[in-house]
């Protein structure tokens, strides 16, 4: 690859880079894409993604601009509604009110206007049956506020953001990995990167970042995340290492967020330490909800129920990090079984299965059977089973008497089989990243924006801080990609 120039350099290649990319696109300039990854490996944490988007919508009519439904699914499914007022209430609470209010706000409003616009360009979408309905009484109902998927998950939509990206002429250059931003009298006029072990100089009038966080750098990881870190496993793209932020940072770019913090799950424990795009995200184990977590004491550490899993999925890898030897088990009996998530279903899984309780625990590698087996018999006594079990909905059908209570979908662990799944910390992204403008252009640590650079997706700061409702991280890709991706082209062209 020779040194070239662009009007328009985005440096990524997944949901948030393509979003920019094609609105750049827009304004009639050149556009360029720079990813690390070879072709194969292109798209990013994007790629290994459900694809689940959480958007604001009334019903199924506002849906339609995003799907098509046959006449017996808007007759016979239950999608409820996702009003604004209760997206901007769910990322208040889930990140303990300390969501940037302006960034959130730009998030709800822009959500369902940017799912048209990417439907405009290709994109397809459709119902999250398998992840986010349950039937009850014969009819699907949705619960959570997520009634959106990408069509074909992660890779599907990786795959028509390319192709619209192709059909728009937009050049992507894989295997070259951004290192360094170049300025000229205080404006970023480019990067240096290297493809093939060699330097390439790209000059652009605008660049927008976006190119993921630091969780694939183990080192970066236990710098800002703490202690053990370093031996999670890492959910998705091995090219995350934290490369845009330390060129962002080292030109002064400020720092916004919580770096402390990430998006972490429950992930199959004998996992690869990196995603394997052959299994996707069927590796992470999500109906924990319908079940109790034992850690190597063999005791409860979590309230399984606290909340839906959309809301509590993020944080849960975390606290499985936390647990002797970083691993926990996931125990359910036959009631529930045809009720867990597709992802129980894979072949390449840890799990385990027992006629009864006190084999079960024999069977739970890693665990101390005496206490673990003590611990199911005193949770099948604290069980309010004059409850009705719903878990459309929170039912309350929760414990008393634990020193670890369940507060939702508590059930007795007394029907065989006994099946238990093994897991340990996943990180998904890191929460940390850069402080833009509502125009998505990068600010410096004096306030002022830094002429040229713009950022967008995991690499902006601000939105979560200790947890993450289900669905937003890809939606806020898009929408902020979309708005840098918009003023960078419209500065390009000026």
């Amino acid at each position: 690859m020779k040194d070239f120039g662009v009007d328009v350099l985005v440096v990524g290649a997944g949901n948030a880079a393509a979003c920019a990319a094609l609105a750049a696109r827009e304004a009639g300039v050149s556009v360029a894409m720079l990813e690390a990854a070879p072709e194969a490996e292109r798209g990013g944490n994007s790629t290994y993604t459900a694809g689940a988007m959480r958007v604001v919508f009334s019903g199924p009519d506002d849906l339609e601009q995003l799907y098509d439904l046959t006449p017996e699914e808007k007759r016979d499914v239950d999608f409820g509604s996702y009003s604004a007022d209760q997206y901007l209430d769910d990322m208040a609470r889930v990140t303990n009110y300390r969501c940037d209010p302006d960034l959130t706000e730009l998030l709800v409003r822009e959500s369902f206007p940017t799912l048209r616009w990417m439907r405009g360009k290709g994109v397809r979408f459709q119902p999250s049956y398998g992840r986010q309905a349950f039937k009850v009484n014969g009819k699907y109902k949705f619960w959570g506020g997520l009634a959106v998927e990408a069509w074909g998950g992660g890779p599907g939509l990786v795959d028509l953001e390319h192709k619209a990206a192709s059909r728009e002429g937009i050049a992507i250059h894989y295997e070259t990995a951004a290192q360094s931003l170049i300025e000229e009298d205080g404006r970023v006029i480019g990067v240096v990167a290297r493809h093939g072990g060699r330097r390439v100089t790209i000059r652009a009038r605008t660049v927008v970042l976006a190119c993921g966080g630091f969780e694939s750098n183990a080192e970066m990881r236990t710098r800002y995340l703490g202690p053990t870190w370093d031996l999670a496993k890492v959910r998705g793209t091995r090219f995350n290492t934290g490369a845009g932020l330390n060129m962002a940072l080292a030109i002064g770019a400020a720092p916004h967020g919580h770096w402390s913090g990430c998006h972490a799950v429950g992930w199959d424990q004998n996992a690869p330490p990196f995603g394997d795009l052959e299994v996707g995200d069927n590796f992470q184990k999500h109906s924990y909800p319908l079940g109790i977590m034992v850690n190597a004491n063999g005791e409860r550490f979590v309230d399984e129920g606290a909340d839906f899993r959309n809301y509590t999925y993020a944080k849960y890898g975390g606290v499985i990090l936390s647990q002797p030897n970083q691993f926990a088990w996931q125990i359910f009996d036959a009631k529930v079984l045809d009720r867990l998530r597709d992802e129980y279903r894979i072949k390449r899984m840890t799990k385990v299965s027992a006629p009864t309780l006190e084999e079960l625990v024999t069977r739970l590698d890693g665990v101390d059977p005496v206490r673990c087996l003590a611990t199911l018999k005193e949770w099948n006594k604290a069980v309010m089973t004059e409850v009705p079990f719903n878990p459309a909905i929170k039912d309350g059908r929760g414990t008393r008497g634990l020193a670890v209570p369940k507060t939702n979908w508590a059930n007795t662990l007394d029907t065989p089989p006994y099946e238990a799944w093994a897991v340990t910390c996943g990180v998904t992204f890191t929460f940390g990243g850069l402080k833009t403008t509502l125009e998505g252009q990068v600010e410096a640590t004096d306030g002022r924006p830094i002429p040229g650079l713009y950022a967008a997706g995991e690499i902006v700061g601000g939105l979560f801080y200790h947890n993450y409702p289900g669905g937003t991280g890809l939606v806020s890709g898009a929408v902020l990609g979309k708005l840098a991706g918009t003023h960078a082209g419209r500065a390009a062209r000026a």
